[in-house]
């Protein structure tokens, strides 16, 4: 749990950016292509990029450096995404190339214990960043700048789409009821207690603001949770990923093929028959696959906002959310 504690002057000052960060979505993506349990959203992105490549092969430096910078766990090197990163991914370029050496060095030390407290190897390679005269900090920049074409930029129509809707329903609520409206819209990713924003995180962290505020970012990439950096004396973001009903109406929009090649013939079957609610032992039987196989399968599809999931008695019962009707319909899928 990360909880973030405001003043009224941090309620005054918080802003809501109305764009994705270059450099957050770089890093996050990275983390996304690692993750086996990414929600089916991702899948057209996904497609496409496996589709290209020449995106594939401008990628692969990135990715290479960034396993060993940034590997999965509670914790990055914050120089990765600076603030000015905010105003576009020239200025937050050139910010990680002028980043001090103490700095790196502060940082590296932090990843290095990281992973010496979760039995990881630190590549050889990260010291390299602190001289100046090796070029490896010029090489990261270099590798980050064609990620971000790759992985981003050359996907900005389904991007730019998703986070413009979750964007325009947020400022709908900022506009209507204030800044603490907008903190209740983000419920159950976060929940605001006055004067606390209690927010679904990997550790336990509190967060004092003493009257900078809070600049929130919308993310594409970013699921599951919001994520923030761990040094407490940089300038206070929360990035947050946008949500499952935008990704939907977009996928659908820009790409409106047959559900079964959006998320797998099984997914898209497991739609169909939930026309009418069933329990994971009627969906198993119903399509004739092992109860635990469907047991992921609804898991995935409720990740992604398209089912709910209810106890009853022994069975856990399944029904359609409002969006999964709209996509199921949209797609024209017949049972």
């Amino acid at each position: 749990m990360l909880r973030i504690h405001f003043t009224t002057d941090d309620l005054a000052r918080t802003s809501l950016s109305s764009i994705v960060d270059p450099l957050w979505e770089v890093l996050l993506s990275h983390f996304l292509l690692g993750d086996r349990n990414r929600p089916v959203y991702f899948q057209p992105w996904l497609a496409r990029l496996r589709r290209r490549s020449d995106l594939l092969a401008m990628m692969r430096p990135a990715g290479t450096l960034l396993s060993g910078l940034a590997p999965p766990g509670p914790y990055f090197p914050d120089f990765l995404t600076p603030p000015e990163s905010a105003a576009g991914l020239d200025a937050g370029i050139d910010a990680v190339s002028a980043t001090g050496r103490r700095r790196l060095g502060d940082e590296l030390n932090l990843l290095y214990q990281t992973n010496q407290r979760r039995g990881r190897a630190t590549p050889g390679w990260l010291a390299g960043l602190t001289d100046s005269q090796s070029g490896t900090l010029i090489s990261l920049t270099t590798a980050l700048r064609e990620y971000h074409r790759a992985v981003v930029d050359s996907h900005d129509d389904l991007i730019r789409a998703s986070v413009e809707a979750d964007v325009a329903l947020r400022v709908r609520v900022l506009l209507a009821g204030g800044v603490e409206a907008l903190f209740r819209s983000f419920e159950p990713l976060m929940r605001w207690r006055r004067p606390v924003l209690e927010v679904r995180y990997d550790v336990e962290q509190d967060l004092y603001l003493q009257g900078r505020g809070l600049r929130l970012v919308p993310s594409f990439f970013c699921h599951g949770s919001a994520v923030s950096l761990a040094d407490q004396d940089l300038p206070p973001v929360l990035v947050y990923p946008i949500t499952p009903e935008h990704r939907w109406d977009t996928i659908t929009a820009v790409d409106p093929g047959p559900l079964a090649e959006l998320m797998g013939a099984t997914r898209a079957a497991v739609l169909v028959a939930l026309r009418h609610s069933a329990s994971t032992t009627e969906l198993a039987a119903t399509l004739y696959t092992s109860l635990a196989s469907m047991s992921r399968h609804t898991k995935t599809l409720r990740q992604a906002g398209l089912i709910t999931s209810e106890r009853r008695g022994p069975a856990i019962l399944h029904t359609l959310t409002p969006l999964g009707w709209r996509l199921l319909d949209g797609a024209k899928v017949r049972a």
